[in-house]
């Protein structure tokens, strides 16, 4: 499809109007069910029990809001890394990212930093130094081999995994509970604040992104080419890749460990609408945050009363989802 102002804004509206409706559909769904014309009355500000007031103001809509920004800034950040890298299989969980970041978050909590604030540094300093250490042991030669980055993640993820384990075994109780929340994954301790401070930073990363997509299209015919063509290409690389890691360590700080978002979302916006990263990118954010919504409702529902981290759900989708595109591509893919 091609990247008219009319189909960006066309697309935009369709995908936002289904993130809405998730939203809504959301608020009602749990453990207590709420009718739509409950829920309707609620948003135009007439006042309701004070059980359904709770669920919806305290409980529901934080959750369901963290649900949607994270999902926006794992896809975006998921379409990023496949562009950049021209690595179909590149996502910020499979390449170690998000295990990095969430190194950084454990670690933080194992010192004592819980505000937000200290958490979430920490969690980007570690998704930052991840993404430098699986570039550079990945670049051979002054080339990125792709079998060599993805192999490279996997096993940055396997030590990521073993320093977090060994934090839990050498930490005290108290803290343990804190620590277990970001490796599963988990939205049920979602808060307002949280959405204060993860909103600015995946819009700003957002409106930086989009600003690069044309960017992001010259480098998936190649650095030659794009250089070639009168780009900055490291300029390009280094805002492109800092973007991405304050965004993934801000979403792993709040969220947890939620994989394979950002491979599931940008494949299925890319076989939909195409290859053009001024489309794929806002489409993916928009479609990520309804996805996310639906993935932590039904985290939450299946089993009522009882809930799922959301990272359970996401993963029995996105592993046969990886499977299936390694069976249908392989080797084509290098």
């Amino acid at each position: 499809m091609r990247a008219t102002p009319r189909n960006l804004v066309l697309i935009c509206l369709v995908l936002a109007a289904g993130l809405a409706l998730s939203l809504g559909l959301g608020l009602g769904l749990g453990t207590v069910h709420l009718a739509p014309a409950r829920i309707w009355a609620w948003l135009q500000g007439h006042p309701l029990d004070r059980a359904s007031q709770v669920i919806l103001a305290e409980l529901r809509l934080p959750r369901l809001l963290v649900a949607a920004l994270v999902g926006a800034g794992l896809s975006l950040c998921g379409a990023v890394f496949q562009g950049l890298l021209r690595n179909p299989l590149a996502e910020p969980f499979i390449l170690g990212v998000s295990g990095g970041a969430a190194a950084g978050a454990v670690l933080a909590m194992s010192l004592g930093l819980v505000g937000l604030g200290g958490v979430s540094a920490c969690a980007f300093a570690g998704a930052l130094g991840t993404v430098a250490l699986v570039l550079a042991i990945a670049r051979r030669r002054g080339r990125m081999e792709t079998s060599t980055l993805i192999l490279t993640g996997v096993m940055v993820n396997a030590f990521f995994t073993a320093l977090i384990m060994f934090v839990i075994a050498t930490t005290t109780s108290q803290k343990l509970h804190a620590i277990l929340f970001w490796l599963y994954g988990d939205l049920s301790a979602s808060r307002l604040e949280q959405v204060w401070l993860l909103a600015p930073v995946v819009g700003a990363g957002a409106v930086v992104l989009f600003f690069y997509g044309r960017h992001l299209n010259l480098l998936a015919a190649g650095a030659l080419t794009a250089a070639t063509l009168g780009m900055r290409v490291e300029r390009a690389k280094l805002v492109l890749f800092g973007v991405v890691s304050l965004v993934v360590g801000v979403t792993v700080s709040l969220s947890g460990l939620i994989g394979f978002v950002g491979l599931m979302v940008p494949h299925l916006m890319r076989m939909t609408l195409g290859h053009d990263h001024r489309i794929l990118l806002p489409a993916s954010a928009l479609f990520g945050a309804s996805f996310l919504v639906w993935a932590d409702t039904a985290a939450r529902t299946v089993i009522s009363p009882a809930s799922l981290p959301v990272g359970v759900v996401t993963a029995a989708l996105g592993a046969p989802f990886f499977v299936l595109l390694l069976a249908r591509r392989g080797s084509q893919w290098w």
